[in-house]
């Protein structure tokens, strides 16, 4: 799989947004284009599109809560939000 594709199946709420950014990721990573060529734009956003409907659908069924927003990745963190400073675990500022 994908790294930079999370996962989305966890305690919290997925957004729309991380479903959008998943989809876009995997139709990149199939595809082979990072953007496509003017000529394939349609289908490789339709792809996007149907990606996109498809995994909140399967997230749905899960019982996985899918809420309206942002993708809340932060660059480089792989986590999807920081730790709380309570945390033992999190890294020393």
């Amino acid at each position: 799989m994908c790294r930079s594709i999370k996962q989305l199946r966890r305690p919290e709420a997925a957004t729309t947004g991380e479903i959008e950014a998943a989809a876009l990721q995997f139709v990149r990573k199939l595809s082979g284009y990072r953007a496509p060529s003017a000529r394939n734009a349609e289908a490789f956003e339709a792809a996007v599109r149907d990606v996109a409907a498809n995994s909140r659908r399967l997230l749905e069924e899960l019982g996985v809560a899918v809420e309206e927003g942002p993708d809340r990745w932060m660059p480089g963190s792989g986590r999807s939000r920081p730790r709380p400073a309570s945390d033992p675990t999190a890294p020393a500022a």
